[in-house]
């Protein structure tokens, strides 16, 4: 099985819901996001390629336009911005154009990761 990954970088803010009031998530804050989009493939293309890296170019336009120094709960529309909730719409959203697909990690910070993976 042949693995490729590429990140992406965005900024933005949210506020969780749900939190106690003393719970940092619960106030408005925000992050350095690094999307990470991992393809899989059993064989490689007639050029060698799980998929052209230049052919993820698209995400790289949503992330900039819809995201990049938004506030997510907007974006999304809730109250749920999670980690987690970004790497299964980025999940989403991706496996729809490229079946090779496999899985999705968001970290906010150096030290944390979600990761959607079906």
């Amino acid at each position: 099985m042949f693995t490729i990954t590429k990140q992406f970088t965005f900024s933005a803010s949210h506020q969780l819901a749900g939190l106690d009031a003393d719970h940092p998530c619960a106030r408005l804050h925000g992050h350095n996001y690094i999307v990470e989009v991992e393809l899989r493939d059993a064989e490689l293309d007639a050029r060698g390629f799980v998929r052209d890296y230049r052919e993820l170019a698209p995400l790289k336009q949503m992330i900039d336009e819809e995201f990049d120094h938004r506030h997510l709960n907007e974006v999304l529309g809730h109250d749920h911005a999670t980690a987690e909730r970004l790497a299964l719409f980025f999940y989403d959203w991706a496996h729809d154009r490229w079946p090779e697909v496999s899985a999705v990690r968001v970290s906010e910070t150096p030290k944390t990761w979600a990761e959607y993976r079906p």
